[in-house]
Order: C-alpha cells, then structure tokens, then sequence
C-alpha cells in the first residue's frame, strides 16, 4: 500500500500559516510596524493605499539588514529575536515566531529594499507569492523599506471575504494607534491615498495621546503611577464624566505591548464603581511593567492574550492605583475626618478682616403722616372660581356700561384727585347659569393609564393594549428620521449659542462622511475644524442636552464602518437617534403625552415592531381576562 502522508512544499505551508498570522490588511501592517520597532528606529512611515488591500509600505531608519539576512528572513522560523526555547520567556521584542515575512510574502506581491548604515550599498529583493524574482545591489538610504502589493492575490477566496475599504481602514487606524502608543518617543508618520492622515513627533506619552484623540483629551485625563516589586504602572485614565457608551478609547500595555484582558479591564471598572452612569465605559491608556519571566506572551498568533502568573494580586495593585489617582486629583468623592477647616475657605478670603455693612435709611419716612385716600376701581374682569367645563367658555358675559351725561369732555371732582370722572363706571361681572346643567355634563374619562413608567394600558373595544413606551416611541422616531432623510428636509430648531463638540481625527473623519444625512435629521453645523465641529441647529425633537449623547451613540453604532448602500446608512442613522431620543423607561407621561404616544404609534406603517425588531404592544383581550379569573 502507498503512503499517504505528504510533506507539504513551503509555499503552501506558508499559505496556511498566512491564514493565522495575515487575516486582513491591519495585520500586515501590525507586523510591519512592530519589525521596525524591533530594528530601532527613530523614524517610521506607513504609507496605504485603498485601505491595505493594493499597497501596504512601511519605511523605516532601522539598524537595516545584510545580503544573508535579507535573503534569509523570508524563510519560515527565521528571526533574529531568540535562539532557544528558554529565550521565550525573557523576551524584549515584538516579534518572535519568525512567521510574519515568509506569511505575508506567501500570498502578495512583496519588495523590500534594506541597508546597513556601515555599508555603502543596499540590497533589493522581489518575492511574488513566495519566488524570489530578483535580488540586486541598489543605492539606498540607511534602514528598511517593505511594500506589500495585491494582498491575497492568489487566495481570491480570502480577498472576497475582506469587507469595505472604509472597514479596512478603520482596522489599519487601530493598530496604527496601538503601535504608535506605546512608542511615544518614536516618529510615525501616515498616509492615506497620498493624504497626509497623522504626524506624531516623539513627545511625552501625554502629548501623543492628544496629538491622536484630540486637543479637548488633555482636561480629561488623570495620572495614574505606581511602583511595586511586582509590577510598574503608568499612564492615564479618564475623568467619570467624560465617559462614553462605546470602548473604543481602551488601552492595555504590557511591557509595550499591546494586549487585550477581560480581567484587567473588569479591575478598572470596578476602581470605578459608584461614580460612573451605567453603561458607561472610561477611557484608559495603562503601561504596565512586569518581569518578562512572570508572562507569557506565546498563546496567539497575534500575541494580543497574555498569561500573567499572579493575574488576582494584578488585579488588586490596579485597581488600588487608579482608585488612589480618582480620590488624589478629587474626582472621587473622599471622606477626611483630619481635614483643615481653612481649607474650605478661599484663599484671597482668608487674612481678610470682617467689613461693617453699609445701612441704608430713608430720613424722611414718618409713621404717623396721614394716609392720602386711596384710589379704588372695580375690577374689569373677575376670575371664575372655577370652570366646570368646556361648555363655560360658550357662557356669554353681558356687560353694562353707562353712559357720561352732558358734555364730551370729562369733570373731575375733588375726590377723584383730577384722575378720572365720578360719573365713570367700570364693567362688572354678572353671574349667569351653563347652557347647561352640571348633572348632564359628561364627565371626562382616563383613556391611557401608565403603569411602572414603562407600559401604557389603553383601552379598546375587545379588551385592552398594552404598549412599550420606550420602543413604541423609537417607532415613531424612526420613521419620522427615514421621511426626513429620504422625501423632505427636516426642521430645526436654532440654537441661541451654538455647541462646540471636539472629537479625534478618526471620528471627525466619520462626522464629515455623515454630514449630509445629519443635516437631514435637522442638525445644521456652522463649521467644521479638524478636532470640533461647531453646531447651531437641531432636530426639533432634541434638547440641547442630547446633542452630544446622540452624536456619541452614532459614531459607537458605526464603529465599524458606514454601509455603502445609501438606504442602509439612512437606516442606521434613524435606528441610532431613534435609539438615543426615545422616551427611556422610567419617564413619566402625562394623559395628553400618553395619547400622543399612542395614537403615534397605531399612525405608523409598523408599529407592531421596533427598528430593532422587538414587540411594541400586546393585546389582552376580554375573554383571555375572563381566563385568568376563572377557577
């Protein structure tokens, strides 16, 4: 009988291991970046063009590499990183599997081009789909240069399965912003389809953060520092306030290295239990020095998990340490029974001697002066004590006014002090009965009933309907957004001071893309800078206080990216505000706000469902009533 094992030939082992490694275009970016950072480079540019998926290109001023080594780390296992196994666990770079250049160099077209500073010339390979096309001797610039063309050229299975270019990107931002963290003291540098997207100069780990997410980031943070025998902390989370629904602004470091822990992230929520909204998540940028030996880094190809040795005493050091940072800088509220009482008084108050207050007196005030007559008048008009019902407003009011007697012109008497005529009367009220009698009036009767602040029980003919407010409203919101959006413009209501939001480059970017369908909905933005919008105008169903809750929960909606349909970006959007301007549960309505809702809802082409595919209503009818109650 034949064998039927076969060793498979290294292009197509590398083809699978590409599939671990190179997932989409961040990953070779992700690897690329981190290879320069491991040469030591001062000064790194990426450069992408149609989101990673035509040309991926990271420059470098690297230490750069020899003819063998440039030949040779093309090969699989091959690395300069470690060089026995007892290496893994005091390591000090990124990379160390030796898988990444031989996976990328599989499945696109690659070029590379490196040279020593010591050398005078450089050396310049193409490998396509793993064969070498060529290697020449070339004038280069001290350090290396990798382009990555046509990603999964010869896998068109895995081509067809990447998503939009806007995806793309967006993922390609997010490693970027990982890479250039945790290397504040490095110059990156990236471009976009020939647009100059960031320029990050080495600066401190502050300066950095704000060059990324904005200039309004620098009020919202708080340091955190800390030094144990077990590990060094530092960095910065965010104030409570500035809070957000999303968790996009969360960042583990371990030995600069990006990661990503459930459990970590659970100990700083719980520093900040008690001061933040629910559902809220704080930005955090934490650097944590740990012994390589206490770690383990070699669980995934995208070495983003780590195994710490001790996570529970981790666990508490951090979240003792932010804790302490929140109470220091007085973001959280501490109890301090030792506290100075000069303290609370201002200082510029405090050496400050007490002033006599000035009294003012009127000199010429006499208690015992006469009285002058006072000036009295029947009133006009007299209030009705009470209105029994509509039927008051028809209750005609007969007025009786005499007439001034003899000459045109007004004589005043003594007693009416020259001020109006002694023959001059004013209208007085008569009482008269209703048109009809209180008995026969109908009284008016509850139609809705809110029950909990969350269900509206309305009655009907076969029983009675039971309705969400909180869906049965974003029914309602949604369809008003879609009209707007997609048959006529909507109104808005302008803002006696217009509102000033910052945001980072990435979310402005996704602010610019929407524009125009916001401006539909009814915002109207007076400009447009490149870390804030300034907005004069909103939906006239949204108070100035939502503006930039809904705004939040939109750019969280479309994270990851906005659909190229037109149809399916109008859509999310409605769902978005629709969720954000909903009444919430726990509101109370009045009778009139109830009807409103209700018959608002019944007024919708689908108001069995929210936009989000959930019952709006149930009916309970009167036999089912009967049911319930029969024994």
């Amino acid at each position: 009988m034949s064998s039927i094992i076969q060793l498979l030939p290294d292009h197509v082992a590398n083809q699978i291991a590409a599939g671990e490694v190179v997932q989409r275009p961040a990953s070779v970016v992700k690897e690329l970046l981190e290879n320069a950072v491991d040469a030591k480079a001062t000064d790194i540019k990426l450069i992408i063009k149609d989101a990673g998926k035509s040309l991926v290109q990271v420059i470098d001023n690297g230490s750069g590499m020899n003819v063998t080594d440039a030949r040779l780390c093309f090969e699989r296992h091959a690395t300069s990183k470690i060089r026995q196994a007892e290496d893994l666990f005091s390591l000090h770079t990124k990379g160390f599997r030796g898988e990444a250049l031989a996976s990328i160099a599989a499945i696109a077209h690659m070029e590379m081009k490196t040279k020593l500073e010591q050398e005078e010339l450089g050396t310049h390979i193409i490998i396509e789909g793993s064969k070498f096309i060529s290697q020449d001797v070339a004038v280069l610039p001290k350090g290396t240069s990798f382009a990555v063309k046509n990603l999964f050229f010869n896998i068109p299975a895995r081509r067809n399965f990447l998503k939009s270019d806007t995806v793309e990107y967006r993922h390609i931002i997010d490693e970027f912003q990982r890479v250039a963290l945790a290397h504040p003291k490095i110059h990156f540098t990236f471009y976009h389809n020939g647009s100059d997207m960031y320029n990050l100069p080495p600066s401190s780990l502050r300066q950095r953060i704000v060059n990324f997410f904005g200039g309004k980031t620098n009020e919202k943070l708080v340091p955190v520092m800390e030094d144990t025998e077990m590990m060094n902390i530092q960095g910065f989370v965010s104030k409570p306030e500035f809070a957000k629904k999303n968790r996009g602004e969360q960042f583990f470091f371990v030995n600069d290295r990006f990661i990503k822990s459930p459990y970590l992230h659970h100990a700083v929520m719980a520093a900040y239990e008690g001061i933040l909204k629910d559902g809220s998540q704080p930005s955090y940028y934490l650097y944590l020095t740990v012994p390589p030996n206490t770690i383990d880094i070699n669980i995934h190809p995208t070495k983003t998990e780590i195994k710490f040795d001790n996570e529970s005493a981790m666990y508490a050091i951090l979240r003792a340490s932010i804790k302490h940072s929140l109470g220091q800088f007085n973001v959280a509220p501490v109890l301090d029974f030792e506290r100075d009482a000069n303290l609370d008084t201002p200082y510029h108050y405090k050496n400050l001697e007490a002033e006599v207050p000035t009294i003012q007196v009127d000199r010429t005030f006499n208690p015992f002066a006469e009285d002058k007559p006072a000036k009295s008048f029947s009133p006009a008009y007299k209030k009705p004590e009470s209105a029994a019902s509509w039927e008051s407003l028809y209750v005609g009011v007969k007025h009786d006014t005499e007439v001034i007697s003899g000459d045109d012109s007004f004589e005043s008497s003594e007693s009416d002090s020259g001020f109006a005529s002694s023959e001059f009367t004013f209208e007085n009220e008569e009482v008269t009965s209703s048109l009809f009698d209180d008995e026969e009036v109908e009284q008016t009767v509850h139609k809705t009933y809110q029950i909990h602040k969350k269900y509206i029980v309305s009655p009907i003919k076969s029983g009675m309907v039971i309705v969400d407010q909180s869906r049965a409203h974003q029914r309602i919101l949604y369809e008003q957004f879609l009209v707007n959006m997609t048959v006529q413009h909507a109104a808005s209501q302008q803002l006696l001071f217009p509102i000033n939001l910052f945001y980072s480059a990435q979310e402005m970017e996704l602010i610019a893309e929407l524009q125009q369908s916001l401006v539909n909905t009814g915002f109207v933005f007076e400009e447009s800078n490149t870390d804030h919008i300034v907005i004069s105008g909103i939906p006239v169903n949204s108070t100035e206080s939502d503006v930039a809750a809904v705004l939040d929960q939109l750019l969280s909606d479309l994270h990851n990216g906005i659909p190229e349909n037109s149809f399916s970006q109008n859509d999310t959007i409605a769902k978005s505000m629709a969720k954000s301007l909903a009444i919430k549960t726990g509101a109370y309505l009045t009778e009139k706000e109830q009807e409103n809702l209700v018959n608002g809802l019944f007024a919708c082409k689908d108001p069995n469902v929210s936009p989000f595919q959930k019952p709006t209503f149930i009916t309970m009818r009167v036999e089912d009533l009967d049911k319930k109650f029969a024994l």
